[in-house]
């Protein structure tokens, strides 16, 4: 498994381009969101957060249940003082789409903000 260090290039923006493609790929799994933070984006499938997204790159938690699914991919951590995460291959949908349904399963859904 190879290591992606957040340091190899000078830091860019995702590109609307990027986002759209990772958006319209994770469609069949059903309602898809982007949210640009300080020039990046997180992605929500479903109303739960499945995707970090920095310098054109999707990253994804790495947990216990994808672990044998991407026990191939590289690994890095998306901005400085994240943790390591699993980078997606987004050019194997089928792969993409079962880890993200993966995730999907046992991530929680945000929490509410108390209205004052």
């Amino acid at each position: 498994m190879m290591t992606v260090d957040w340091r190899r290039t000078e830091s860019m923006a995702c590109t609307t381009e990027f986002i759209e493609f990772l958006c319209e790929a994770l469609a069949p799994l059903g309602d898809v969101r982007s949210i640009k933070m300080m020039g990046e984006y997180v992605v929500y499938v479903n109303e739960k957060c499945v995707i970090t997204a920095c310098d054109n790159i999707a990253y994804v938690k790495k947990l216990p249940c994808i672990e044998e699914l991407m026990k191939d991919a590289e690994v890095g951590t998306p901005y400085p003082g994240a943790k390591e995460a699993y980078i997606l291959d987004l050019s194997d949908r089928q792969l993409v789409l079962r880890v993200v349904a993966e995730l999907w399963d046992v991530l929680p859904f945000p929490k509410r903000k108390a209205k004052v």
